[in-house]
């Protein structure tokens, strides 16, 4: 795509915006330099009817809705920077919806035959009419050959090539953007939109989704909380997902919850421990658990769908999850603030019995409260306001687990209303605390890195030894040190260390 051909692609864009008073929002005002408010104002004399009700990131929110899967993409991720534009212009992008007309079931025959470069009736014996179309792909229920129901998501014709259209508007804008609006810089827009871009093209490979989806299917197998269709591999190529069908009905019907024999509680219980295990355990979660992708059975067995967005989480990022929880369950705010210092989330120059005090704030008006009040994403999301003051950068893989908490949440109290969240999330957070940060687990650790020690010191002398010799005549086998007194000597570094450890405690 030409620069002139991406700049009127982008100019279409900004009209749509302007058109909805989402460019240069009315509620900035106050923020803008006499000269950008008046241009703000200027623009605003050709606003429509979308620009008179709701929040600018409600407005903007349906703006990139119509301006197809790149714009669609860049406010989930702008979704996820909460720190720069506030928590509700991110909580209003993070209702985007990808919903479009389906394209001919005839259509998408040709383009499954294609893909698999072999006739559908191959795979199925049975293609019904789209159940579902977003602006990447559309899902048709079929019958599978072996006799097993299933679902077949399908790319639309010719997606490929407006998405790098759209990226390459989208790198223009970044470019102008990083050069004319130094406000947005904080942004990073030019790494933002190849981020975007980066994202765009993985989920145009179906092949992907497919490992993803395999993957939480074994995560998710490991508590039984919840469950994950398994993965028709025979059925699956770049454009072309096959997945069996999710037993049960989609909870975005209402009719589903009043199925004979459903335990509302007990389902609630299960979306949430199955969300923070998946996070916590394995460091892996679906990042996208609304109703429409949840199928309920009686009396309390979930299965998710649509892996297309899957959030993860490193061993640092989990433990200060768990740990900044479990400190506000037992209302440790001391513990807490300790857990942002030691993982470097706030800079070290900041007072950290100041910051307890800052997190006191978040954590108390909490305690006392009815338990369909409390919101564990809410927490997170008051949490980071207050990090902001102490120069806490916030990294997007939490964003997005706070995000996906607070959907979480929230389909489970549509499940049951009293639902207690915090009851629900306690032994998963327990376990993960008893396991990883029990005086054993230290050990453990400690001993593994005994061990690891010793294999460096051995690799360090004899790469020593080598160099002080020269080449050697003949090789020499040397004896390695066996994995029994490596693993004795590691204890008894790991004995040493943790008591050093107590004693300075």
């Amino acid at each position: 795509m030409g620069a002139l051909a991406s700049f009127f692609r982008l100019a279409g864009a900004a009209w749509v915006l302007v058109r909805a008073d989402a460019l240069a929002p009315r509620e900035i005002d106050l923020l803008l330099s006499p000269g950008q408010r008046g241009v703000a104002r200027f623009l605003r004399l050709f606003s429509g009817p979308a620009a008179r009700g709701g929040r600018p990131g409600e407005r903007l929110a349906v703006c990139l809705e119509r301006l197809g899967p790149a714009a669609i993409k860049l406010g989930q991720f702008l979704s996820t920077r909460a720190d720069i534009f506030g928590v509700a212009f991110a909580e209003d992008l993070s209702h985007l919806k990808d919903r479009l007309p389906p394209f001919d079931a005839a259509i998408a025959r040709a383009e499954i035959e294609g893909a698999l470069n072999r006739p559908l009736t191959s795979l199925v014996s049975r293609f019904d009419d789209a159940l579902a179309a977003a602006s990447l792909a559309q899902v048709h229920r079929v019958a599978l050959n072996d006799g097993r129901e299933g679902a077949v998501k399908v790319l639309r014709p010719g997606i490929e090539r407006r998405v790098e259209d759209d990226a390459a508007a989208l790198a223009l804008g970044a470019e102008l953007a990083d050069a004319w609006a130094p406000a947005l810089r904080r942004l990073e827009p030019r790494s933002l939109v190849a981020t975007v871009v980066r994202a765009l093209r993985l989920e145009l490979d179906l092949r992907f989704e497919a490992a993803g989806a395999d993957e939480l299917r074994s995560v998710m197998a490991a508590d039984g909380y919840m469950d994950a269709p398994k993965v028709v591999w025979e059925g699956v190529a770049r454009r072309v997902l096959t997945l069996e069908w999710a037993p049960g009905r989609p909870l975005s019907e209402a009719a589903s919850l009043e199925q004979p024999g459903v335990n509302r509680p007990r389902l609630a219980d299960n979306l949430i421990r199955a969300f923070l295990a998946s996070a916590l355990d394995h460091g892996v979660f679906h990042a996208d658990l609304h109703e429409g992708n949840l199928f309920i059975e009686a009396p309390a067995r979930l299965t998710a769908v649509d892996f297309g967005i899957i959030g993860r989480l490193g061993p640092g990022e989990r433990r200060y999850l768990a740990e900044i929880l479990w400190g506000f369950l037992q209302r440790d705010y001391q513990r807490v603030a300790l857990v942002h210092f030691e993982a470097g989330y706030v800079p070290s120059s900041h007072d950290p019995a100041a910051f307890a005090q800052a997190l006191r704030s978040v954590g108390e008006p909490v305690f006392g409260r009815k338990a369909g009040e409390l919101s564990m994403g809410r927490l997170l999301s008051q949490l980071f306001e207050v990090t902001a003051l102490f120069d806490m950068r916030l990294r997007p893989e939490l964003v997005l687990l706070q995000k996906t908490m607070v959907v979480v949440e929230g389909v489970a109290r549509s499940i049951d209303p009293g639902h207690d969240i915090w009851a629900a999330a306690e032994p998963v957070i327990r376990r993960w605390i008893t396991r990883e940060l029990s005086p054993a687990a230290r050990m453990r650790a400690l001993a593994d890195e005994g061990r690891a020690a010793l294999r460096a010191l051995q690799r360090l002398a004899e790469t020593s030894e080598r160099d002080a010799m020269g080449p050697p005549i003949a090789p020499q086998r040397q004896e390695p040190i066996t994995p029994l007194l490596a693993f004795a000597c590691g204890v008894v570094v790991a004995a040493l260390a943790f008591a050093l450890t107590a004693l300075v405690r």
